[in-house]
């Protein structure tokens, strides 16, 4: 198995290199997981971190699947999962906005209701990731440049683990790096500002995905 891939781990670095700059630049996803991180617990922002992986990694097997082929066959259902997505995210902004100034409850939370919040942000996170399907485009674009006209199904579930590496393990950072003691306490010193900021980012973001909705 490990043969079959050899040849290939130079063009899957190069796809790993083209990835990652657009998995660390900030976007919806990124609003949520350290919003999510900072305001409830780094075992929340963890499973957001995972949420997020597991999208991605959806989205990169329907690009490998050739589904940025079918999108450009039928735009109109390309746009209407973007309105869709846009739709999504301005409603994540709007819960945040009117919960801004509702006190947060940091202690006296059970384990049954701990482990229902981690649930509740491990899907937050994946339906986050999976409201933007802009990032189908992003991989499809990556491997349609940079994979080869031959590739071998080890190789392509070799892009897919790393895809999901590198994509949970990226929020994950962010996760544990807000939900650590001082930016837990800035949070709950200003968290009107922290989250109507939150809320307007992801807004915007939402307003820009509708907004461009008749768009490739």
């Amino acid at each position: 198995m490990m043969d079959s891939v050899v040849p290939y781990l130079g063009p899957i670095g190069l796809i790993f290199l083209a990835l990652l700059a657009g998995v660390v630049s900030p976007g919806p996803s990124f609003v949520q997981v350290a919003r999510i991180a900072v305001s409830r617990s780094r075992a929340d922002g963890l499973a957001a971190a995972l949420g997020m992986g597991l999208g991605a990694l959806v989205f990169a097997a329907l690009a490998l699947a050739g589904l940025q082929a079918l999108l450009a066959a039928l735009p109109g259902v390309y746009m209407a999962l973007k309105v869709l997505g846009g739709l999504y995210l301005m409603w994540i902004a709007i819960q945040i906005w009117r919960g801004a100034r509702q006190p947060l409850e940091m202690a006296g939370q059970d384990k049954g209701a701990a482990r229902r919040t981690v649930l509740q942000s491990f899907r937050q996170g994946l339906v986050t990731q999976l409201s933007n399907p802009k990032i189908v485009v992003v991989y499809s674009s990556v491997f349609a440049a940079l994979l080869p006209a031959q590739f071998p199904l080890p190789a392509a579930m070799l892009v897919l683990a790393g895809v999901l590496v590198m994509e949970t393990g990226w929020y994950a950072v962010v996760a544990l790096v807000l939900s650590s003691s001082v930016p837990r306490a800035a949070y709950l010193r200003s968290k009107a500002v922290v989250d109507r900021t939150a809320a307007g980012a992801m807004g915007l973001l939402g307003l820009r995905l509708v907004a461009t909705a008749h768009t490739a």
